[in-house]
C-alpha cells in the first residue's frame, strides 16, 4: 500500500506506531502475566487479551519486541525511537499518530522526532518482521 501512495503523491498518517503498546520497551519475557498491566475497554476492544501470553500470536509479538529493543540498543536508540523513526522513515509516511498518555511518555515520543535509521537497520528490522506481515491475524489492533 505504501508505495502505491507514494506513487500518487497520497499522504499516510501511520497509526498506532508502537502497536498498541507492544513496542514501547514495557513488556518483556520475565513478566508473569502482560493482561494484568494494562486493562481498558476501548471501542474495539477490552485490551487486556491484548497482551495475555497465553495467545500464541502475543508471544510471537514478544518475540519480536525483544529482538526488535535488541537492534535499537546497538543502534544506540531506544525501542520506542526505533520504533517511531523506523515509521518516518519510510518516504510515504507523513506522520505517525502518537498517543501519549503522560508528559513523560510525550517526551519520549518526541525525541524520535529526528532520527533517521540507515538501511541496514531497516534490513534487519525487515528481517524479524516482513513488510506486510501480520505477527497475530487473530488480533484486531
Amino acid at each position: 500500500m505504501l508505495p502505491t501512495c507514494e506513487t500518487y503523491q497520497l499522504g499516510v498518517l501511520a497509526w498506532s506506531p508502537l502497536a498498541g503498546g507492544w513496542l514501547s520497551g514495557r513488556w518483556r519475557r520475565d513478566a508473569t502475566d502482560l493482561s494484568s498491566h494494562r486493562t481498558r475497554t476501548t471501542p474495539f476492544r477490552t485490551t487486556s487479551a491484548h497482551y495475555a501470553l497465553d495467545i500464541p500470536g502475543n508471544q510471537v509479538k514478544l518475540d519480536a519486541a525483544t529482538k526488535l529493543a535488541d537492534i535499537a540498543g546497538e543502534a544506540g536508540l531506544t525501542l520506542i525511537q526505533l520504533a517511531l523513526a523506523f515509521v518516518t522513515t519510510h518516504p510515504a509516511v507523513t506522520a505517525a499518530i502518537i498517543g501519549p498518555r503522560t508528559a513523560e511518555h510525550l517526551h519520549d515520543q518526541l525525541s524520535a522526532t529526528d532520527i533517521v535509521l540507515e538501511p541496514a537497520v531497516l534490513d534487519r528490522i525487515d528481517g524479524i518482521v516482513a513488510p506486510g506481515t501480520d505477527l497475530n491475524p487473530d488480533d484486531a489492533g
